[in-house]
């Protein structure tokens, strides 16, 4: 039986407060307001019979006087095929003109899926972007973030990667987006022909707190329901740091003691709980995350960051505009590389890495005016290669295509006994 209180006994920011009983944490509940209107919250404190709700819209018009009725039951997303296509806002809602959503509910506060369940990953996610297939090889069911600042082009590399992909779904969870940013993921959908299988949840920078804190979990309830039916899933999220300082924001209005730089003490569990909905289902489809977390001030001792190092399978470093060859590890890529891709790719592409660090010697020498050696002016000119080639933005290959121009650019700067490379491999692949 539904609960209905009318008595609100404090506002602060979205939250309420109201004397209740027999609530429980997570309960939805909606408030009705004089004008007509109503408005939901769920429960997000307990303290004897105070019960403090957030708001999913602005606590604008509310007064003391509404009614609050708990509705016995979580925040729910709407799932089914209908969700194909659709833009929709943290607390489900369309946003983007069409009918609602048709389907079925599910709760979206759900634990991980069992570990029983859980298979090792044996296959690659495609994306056609050398940076990421061929040296840090992204894996189905992994769970890795790109690091980067305010102003580098980390909304593009996710739309690359939704463009060419090779997942059944892709689902974008937008947080704290600007109008121009949420409008660019819409017109590259439509321009690479993938909206059809494309589902955004949006918060955009003017929507309440709350909505942001929601949008992570309405994508990957729904991404769950997919992969439990078969499909392969990969989940884009951006930014992970507006979410985290969205749960920042709420905790310094309840008054909840801080922990390092104002977060609170739950932030690890709070990352955690989302990043570990990564999974590759036995017998089923799998849940990829690929998430932006920006570094206040590039910092990567930020709390942000450093937490989810510690949850995430290695990281992705955007750095002017490129993915970062050196900051940069898949730690999955090794149950791929070589055994479901060519048997050339580990060699290949250590050897590639190699070079290129041992390039950027060649470069301090070159820059404090020491005399080169021949082996600094090939190396020099590998790096202008491997720079052109392989680490541009603008470069886009199959991975095939990308192992041959590899042994291409070798082959044009070194012989093939200068590389390192085993004899039975350069026999079977050098030009």
């Amino acid at each position: 039986m539904k609960t209905v209180y009318d008595r609100i006994k404090d506002m602060r920011g979205n939250l309420i407060t109201v004397t209740a009983e027999g609530v429980s944490l997570g309960e939805l509940a909606r408030v009705d307001l004089k004008d007509g209107r109503s408005i939901y919250a769920s429960v997000l404190r307990i303290d004897g019979q105070e019960v403090t709700l957030q708001v999913f819209q602005t606590t604008r018009g509310i007064s003391t006087e509404d009614k609050v009725t708990f509705l016995k039951r979580q925040m729910e997303a709407t799932y089914g095929d209908a969700l194909l296509g659709r833009r929709l806002s943290g607390a489900g809602d369309p946003i983007d003109g069409g009918p609602d959503i048709v389907g079925e509910p599910i709760n979206i506060g759900a634990p991980s899926f069992n570990p029983v369940r859980r298979i090792i990953p044996r296959e690659m996610v495609r994306t056609n972007i050398p940076m990421i297939d061929m040296f840090n090889t992204l894996v189905k069911s992994q769970k890795i973030p790109i690091f980067s600042v305010a102003g580098e082009p980390y909304n593009k590399l996710l739309m690359r990667i939704a463009n060419q992909t090779d997942a059944d779904v892709v689902v974008i969870a937008g947080m704290g987006l600007t109008f121009s940013e949420y409008q660019s993921f819409i017109d590259n959908a439509e321009e690479a022909g993938t909206m059809n299988k494309t589902i955004m949840f949006v918060h955009r920078a003017t929507d309440p707190a709350v909505e942001c804190i929601l949008v992570p979990d309405m994508a990957l309830a729904c991404a769950e329901k997919f992969a439990i039916n078969d499909k392969h899933v990969i989940v884009l999220l951006t930014d992970m740091t507006a979410f985290a300082d969205s749960i920042k924001e709420i905790a310094i209005t309840m008054d909840q003691v801080p922990s390092n730089r104002g977060y609170p003490g739950s932030l690890y569990s709070d990352l955690a709980s989302r990043y570990e909905k990564a999974v590759l289902i036995e017998g089923s489809g799998s849940i990829t995350i690929v998430g932006v977390t920006t570094m206040p001030g590039g910092d990567v001792t930020h709390p942000i960051p450093d937490n989810t190092g510690y949850i995430t399978e290695g990281q992705f470093y955007l750095h002017n505009g490129n993915i970062d060859p050196f900051g940069s590890l898949s730690r999955l890529k090794q149950l791929v590389i070589g055994k479901v891709t060519r048997e050339d790719h580990g060699d290949l592409a250590n050897t590639m890495i190699r070079l290129y660090a041992d390039s950027k010697k060649s470069k301090e020498r070159l820059s404090m005016g020491f005399k080169l050696s021949r082996w600094d002016e090939q190396l020099l000119r590998y790096s202008s290669l491997f720079e052109k080639k392989m680490i541009d933005w603008n470069v886009n290959l199959p991975l095939e295509n990308a192992l041959d121009q590899g042994w291409k650019i070798l082959s044009e700067c070194f012989k093939a006994e200068e590389v390192g490379i085993r004899e039975d491999i350069l026999k079977k692949y050098w030009p």
